[in-house]
């Protein structure tokens, strides 16, 4: 007995499909076979190539050092230590300084005061040529006021009842109202500023003076261009240095001392030899009878 096997036409078509798919599959297969043949081959090739590169660049491991013994080690110090002398000798050294020759202290000293004294005798002047002495003068701001008071005595003759205190007192309560106004700090009655005074009165107070007011507003006069002189202050006020019978010539007596004796005003402050000679000048206008007297 036999087996029939019946195969429909749409069977056979489609077993006929299955096959042809089949066919072209295993194409495809060996078509990817070859590709994924040829990437590796191409791949092994790009991994050897970069292998060899950095082959080159990585230094090979360095040898290892072989230990000299010590006797050539010591050989090999005293070779370097010949070479580095040799090469200092061949530099060339520095030059040695040359002692400069001088000349003793003792034969300075010697040398030195004639070469002066030749060198002085050879300029023709009849000028001396010592410095004047220093001439060293004390006195206090009491004194030179008493000074002062006894000089404004002996020039007004004629006022007899004029005394040395009185002059004084002018000069000490003008200076005491303007501190206690405030026009002032500090008092301006000081031994330089006395010698001033002086120097004011001496040229403008002559001996024809016949009343007291009249010598009071000469002498106060003079202490207002003392103080805008000589002061500490940038201004002073008239009132205490101004008087009714001097009112009206005032500012005529202080022009007319300003225009005569600026320059030696000048001269005080800038000569100290004429300043010492007005404040010796001064200082001998103590009336030595009455200093007996005190003694």
């Amino acid at each position: 007995m036999g087996t029939v096997l019946s195969i429909s036409p749409a069977t056979k078509k489609s077993s006929i499909m299955d096959a042809e798919l089949a066919a072209e599959g295993h194409k495809n297969d060996k078509s990817l076979k070859r590709h994924s043949m040829f990437v590796s081959l191409s791949w092994k090739k790009l991994v050897s190539n970069s292998a060899k590169k950095s082959a080159k660049k990585v230094t090979p491991n360095p040898l290892p050092t072989r230990e000299l013994p010590s006797n050539q080690v010591a050989l090999l110090n005293t070779e370097n230590s010949r070479k580095t002398h040799q090469t200092e000798e061949k530099k060339p050294k520095a030059p040695i300084p040359v002692p400069v020759p001088t000349v003793p202290t003792q034969i300075k000293d010697t040398l030195v005061p004639n070469v002066r004294l030749s060198t002085v005798q050879k300029q023709p002047s009849s000028l001396s040529l010592v410095s004047p002495r220093r001439i060293v003068i004390q006195a206090s701001t009491g004194e030179l006021l008493r000074c002062l008071g006894d000089f404004m005595c002996r020039r007004c003759f004629k006022l007899k009842d004029l005394n040395s205190g009185e002059v004084i007192l002018w000069f000490r309560n003008i200076d005491r109202t303007l501190l206690l106004q405030g026009w002032q700090d500090q008092g301006f009655i000081t031994p330089a500023n006395v010698v001033f005074v002086y120097l004011l009165c001496e040229d403008t107070i002559g001996d024809s003076v016949e009343s007291a007011s009249e010598l009071q507003g000469a002498f106060q006069t003079c202490l207002y261009l003392a103080y805008s002189y000589m002061g500490n202050e940038i201004s002073y006020p008239l009132k205490p240095f101004m008087i009714e019978s001097n009112k009206d010539v005032f500012w005529e007596t202080s022009l007319r001392i300003i225009n005569r004796l600026s320059a030696k005003m000048l001269q005080l402050n800038a000569d100290p030899h004429f300043f010492t000679q007005v404040f010796q000048d001064l200082k001998n206008q103590r009336d030595t009878s009455e200093g007996n007297l005190d003694r």
